[in-house]
């Protein structure tokens, strides 16, 4: 081959590599998710700083990262930090730069600063349906959006036995976590399956009811859940959530006289007050289960709820309050599995599974109580 026929052949070569390569580019810049909430959104190629809207996305995004929890993550909302100070504690006797992370708000969507979120220049953001942060009609998802920021909306707190697995993918493949999201996926459909699995044969009329009172004493009225949420893993679990006649919405308030009327067989409360707290369930990292059980007693005897068959009757149990919004709930699942049907569940180990999730996908040791019978 002549001189200048190799040079026009070496040239050639070097623009086809080129082309390869720019093309190779543009579709990695132009890979699509679609969100939970339908929403088809272009995602970076590379992306280096996270905004979490809610905190408490913290506990999904953390399955994700592995023994660098934080090192992505440019901001998030005050929630996390304010509402699960025991959990925050653990993450920063690890991690003291925690502390440095920006805060885009307080506890609620109306705290959240735009101004503050756009000069954290994010390369995505991350967002829940429903909950405590920027929600789908937020103004600064548009503001995001015209700043070329994109915005995915996940979600584990309204239907988390429907959208949990769908939204730990999205999160795996807009946050370039794609194989870790699904090493967790498969032990989370594991260790439901080991539920689900028995409990199909349970007919329903062999499947206790059960009152949930959520967030017991941190109000004025009494709270439960209904068709979603908490009460979808009561469900899951063989039981009979009564909130699903009494709400038509994932979470509301509900009245004691119909609860009373309906005599559910089974009482649950949940709860996330740390050791000095003077009203409501004590769960989380520093927290006994001396002192657990005994604030569950408490709450167990407050107003009409002391009055209840099943309180009298000392079927009663309690569990940390933010197993609601997180995957970790597969854990408490197999719990009330136990509680519900205790000789069908004999052999299924929560607190195994607990240790064992913690051990292969957190940065944190497993340590505290987090659910706990009414008598020792």
């Amino acid at each position: 081959m002549s001189e200048v026929g190799g040079g026009w052949f070496a040239a050639g070569r070097k623009l086809a590599l080129g082309l390869v390569m720019g093309w190779m580019g543009m579709a990695a810049q132009a890979a699509v998710v679609t969100d939970i909430a339908g929403r088809r959104v272009e995602v970076p190629a590379k992306v280096e700083r996270i905004l979490l809207g809610e905190g408490r996305l913290f506990y999904a995004f953390a399955l994700l990262e592995g023994k660098q929890p934080l090192a992505r993550i440019a901001g998030w909302q005050g929630d996390f930090r304010y509402l699960d100070p025991q959990t925050y504690a653990q993450y920063k006797a690890k991690f003291p730069a925690i502390d440095h992370i920006p805060l885009i708000g307080k506890t609620n969507e109306e705290s959240v600063s735009a101004e503050k979120v756009l000069t954290l220049k994010p390369d995505i953001a991350v967002f829940s349906i429903a909950g405590h942060g920027p929600s789908l009609d937020n103004p600064i998802v548009k503001q995001l959006e015209a700043a070329r920021v994109p915005v995915i909306f996940v979600d584990f707190r309204i239907k988390p036995m429907e959208n949990t697995i769908p939204s730990l993918r999205i999160m795996g493949k807009a946050l370039q976590r794609e194989a870790t999201a699904e090493r967790f996926i498969r032990f989370y459909q594991e260790q439901l399956r080991a539920v689900t699995g028995p409990v199909s044969a349970i007919p329903a009329a062999k499947r206790p009811t059960v009152f949930l009172d959520v967030r017991a004493g941190a109000f004025d009225h009494v709270a439960s859940a209904g068709k979603g949420s908490l009460g979808e893993m009561v469900d899951a679990a063989g039981g009979r959530n009564i909130g699903d006649t009494l709400l038509p919405i994932a979470l509301g308030e509900v009245n004691m006289e119909k609860v009373l009327a309906m005599n559910p067989s089974v009482y649950i409360a949940t709860g996330a007050g740390a050791p000095d707290a003077r009203t409501g369930l004590k769960f989380g990292a520093d927290v006994s289960p001396a002192m657990a059980r005994e604030s569950l007693q408490r709450m167990a005897r407050r107003g009409h709820v002391g009055a209840l068959a099943a309180v009298r009757n000392g079927n009663t149990y309690g569990a940390w309050h933010h197993f609601y919004n997180t995957p970790y709930h597969v854990v408490l699942i197999q719990q009330i599995a136990k509680w519900l049907h205790p000789a069908r569940f004999a052999r299924l180990d929560p607190q195994a599974s607990w240790v064992r999730m913690h051990k292969e996908f957190l940065a944190i040791e497993p340590q505290g109580t987090y659910w706990v019978g009414g008598r020792p």
